[in-house]
């Protein structure tokens, strides 16, 4: 059996660079690490407002009563 060389550790390419269409835009390594940070940012801002909702001390109170309806026969001003 014989050993394994340099050329077998690198064997063929998956994609040659032939095959690259150069005219194709993608966002690359750039674009994953900006759409990371304000993934990140998002969830850090949510986590937040969380603590705050917690924080908040909520009790219902009872809509005021509505006024009695005066005379109906009195005269309005």
């Amino acid at each position: 059996m014989g050993g394994v060389t340099a050329t077998h550790a690198f064997g063929r390419p998956l994609v040659s660079l032939a095959e690259v269409n150069q005219d194709k835009v993608t966002p690359g390594l750039l674009g994953f690490v900006i759409f990371a940070a304000l993934a990140f940012g998002l969830w850090m801002l949510m986590k937040n407002m969380g603590k705050q909702m917690k924080k908040i001390d909520f009790e219902e109170q009872a809509p005021p009563a509505a006024p009695a309806p005066s005379d109906p026969e009195a005269p309005r001003p």
